[in-house]
């Protein structure tokens, strides 16, 4: 049986409909015990915070540590604890609310470590980029067909590729006041490809 390979690729966008928040309690003092019940105090306060805004099961630690601290001059100054939440936020205007109140309340003990904007549910943009791979990988093996003179058949195989994720339009955050902070979510384009064979009608 003769037959005729080639490959397609798809792209669909979607809009970010969620976010990971990761912030961190900081605290410095003289001795670790000092350091970590200061970082631990700070980080109760950042946690009764955000249960004001998702659920308990949304919130995780993801990391403590605790290091010696230096002065700009290098000399040794005490030691520094860090505590690190993983937030996930339902939507992005809870995220900023999130951000904002944590700011707010914990003050100069946070850090905020990243805001990903995420899409919750990706099979719906994943299954659109996927049908949009597999109607170019038929176009293009359609024109081969005809290109050799030929009639393309029937599907043998057919295999994906590696789906890739970017963002198409730029993420922005943006913050109206000190206390006022915004995400803007632009568009992630998931993208993907198809190699299928075909059959050569006899």
């Amino acid at each position: 049986m003769r037959t005729l390979t080639a490959t397609g690729h798809g792209t669909a966008h979607v809009e970010p409909d969620a976010a990971d928040v990761r912030v961190a309690a900081v605290a410095r003092a003289a001795g670790v015990a000092d350091a970590l019940a200061g970082v631990e105090a700070a980080l109760r306060l950042a946690a009764a915070t955000a249960k004001e805004f998702t659920t308990a099961a949304e919130i995780s630690s993801a990391g403590l540590s605790v290091w010696p601290h230096h002065d700009h001059e290098g000399r040794p100054a005490g030691f520094e604890a860090r505590h690190t939440l993983a937030i996930r936020c339902a939507d992005l205007a809870t995220a900023g609310a999130l951000v904002s109140a944590l700011a707010e309340r914990v003050g100069d003990r946070l850090v905020v470590e990243s805001v990903s904007l995420v899409v919750s549910d990706r099979q719906p943009v994943e299954d659109r980029a996927r049908e949009a791979a597999y109607a170019d990988v038929h176009r293009r093996a359609t024109h081969l067909a005809e290109l050799a003179g030929e009639r393309l058949g029937l599907v043998v195989s057919a295999t994906e590729g590696t789906q890739s994720r970017h963002i198409d339009l730029e993420q922005a955050v943006s913050s109206r006041s000190s206390l006022d902070v915004s995400f803007e979510g632009g568009r992630k384009a998931v993208s993907t490809s198809v190699t299928a064979t075909f059959a050569i009608e006899e």
